[in-house]
């Protein structure tokens, strides 16, 4: 995430990726092994481990220290964690143990979250390439050049892989071989990673506008513009898109999946370049004011906010009842996603801009500290 890097050390003054369709009913998949995980809006509730009462007890299981910072959020997909770090390269540690299993040495940050599918994962790097590797040795499959740096986290479905790049494109990539689909030109700058959900790409630019495009062609559906740049990725949950915006709006907003149509917005104190988590009607957000934001998904009414000590990039996790996010106050936190309590608590030797995920009752993260941590039940 070397875009945001730079943007947010720019603005300290002032203030940092999902499967074809919803996960399937009656099946329950731990792992998190994509930005938006299966469910495209990065809730795992098949997450039993954690709950509510315990997580005050987490500790920390593990810490790995990388040769770069980790604004890359992590992907964990049988009994590996893959993560990307500003050292330019993509790690493969033991999800158990921390140990290393393998990198593979891109040319440049690695700061895109990785996605792991069908024994591949996938990952941008800021050498202006999208990367296929095999997933148990780090071996390189192939490789797509999109001529700009790529910090969106790529999402996997139906043998294709959806992701943007700093040329101003959408790019859909054929998953076995790289060869180019179809690629779609926005305005600006595409930060934000695709979400997919029935048949329908839905993905933001910095010209600021949302867009939602026919996912077998690339066509334009409908676009809606929020009078701003956008950096956040759009959550799909129940026929909704779900997004936040940069200066001078500072908005989240809810969209017609369908038609583009707005529904509601709620404006914060500052830019929202966090994710929306979309959870039992909730929608958990961070803000550049320092706040997590709990929002009604129906109204966007407000019933809660958690007030860190920094601004709030990184894009919240929620699994039974928890809120995990990251802050540049240098801490993870675990929120009470009902009240808004909070429960626990990390404090890392820098800012956690990486987006948490929680697999299997653990929780994985990475620091500017460049270190990625792992934490489980004492």
């Amino acid at each position: 995430m070397k875009r945001i890097s730079i943007v947010v050390l720019i603005l300290c003054a002032c203030f940092v990726s999902v499967a074809w369709g919803q996960q399937p009913a009656g099946k329950c998949y731990n792992s998190w092994a994509e930005f938006h995980r299966y469910n495209m809006w990065r809730w795992n509730r098949c997450e039993k481990v954690l709950n509510v009462h315990n997580v005050g007890s987490l500790g920390l299981k593990w810490s790995y220290t990388t040769g770069g910072r980790v604004l890359s959020s992590p992907a964990v997909a049988n009994g590996v964690v893959y993560v990307g770090s500003d050292d330019y390269n993509l790690w493969a540690l033991n999800a158990s143990t921390g140990a290393k299993l393998w990198t593979y040495a891109t040319g440049s940050y690695v700061e895109s979250g990785p996605a792991v599918a069908n024994g591949v994962v996938y990952v941008g790097s800021y050498d202006s390439k999208v990367y296929a590797l095999k997933s148990s040795t780090g071996a390189k499959l192939w490789s797509f050049p999109t001529g700009y740096p790529v910090y969106s986290s790529p999402t996997v479905g139906d043998g294709v892989v959806y992701v943007g790049s700093y040329d101003g494109n959408v790019y859909a990539l054929n998953a076995s071989t790289g060869a180019k689909l179809w690629s779609f030109p926005t305005g600006y700058l595409v930060d934000s990673s695709p979400a997919v959900a029935n048949g329908v790409v839905y993905v933001t630019s910095e010209d600021g506008n949302v867009y939602a495009l026919n996912a077998g062609t690339g066509i334009k559906l409908w676009s809606h513009n929020a009078g701003d740049g956008i950096f956040s990725s759009p959550a799909v949950a129940n026929g909704v898109v779900y997004v936040g915006s940069l200066v001078p709006t500072n908005t989240v907003y809810a969209l017609n999946a369908s038609t583009g149509t707005p529904l509601w917005s709620y404006t914060t104190g500052a830019q929202v370049y966090s994710s929306p988590a979309v959870a039992n009607g909730v929608v958990y957000i961070g803000s550049g004011d320092g706040n997590v934001y709990a929002l009604n998904a129906k109204t966007g009414a407000k019933l809660w906010s958690f007030t860190t000590m920094s601004y709030v990039i990184s894009s919240p996790a929620v699994a039974n009842g928890v809120v995990y996010v990251g802050s540049n106050d240098n801490s993870l936190y675990a929120l009470n996603a009902k009240t808004g309590a909070k429960l626990w608590s990390y404090t890392t030797g820098n800012w956690v801009v990486s987006s948490p995920v929680v697999s299997n009752g653990v929780v994985y993260v990475g620091s500017l500290d460049g270190n990625v941590y792992a934490f489980g039940l004492k």
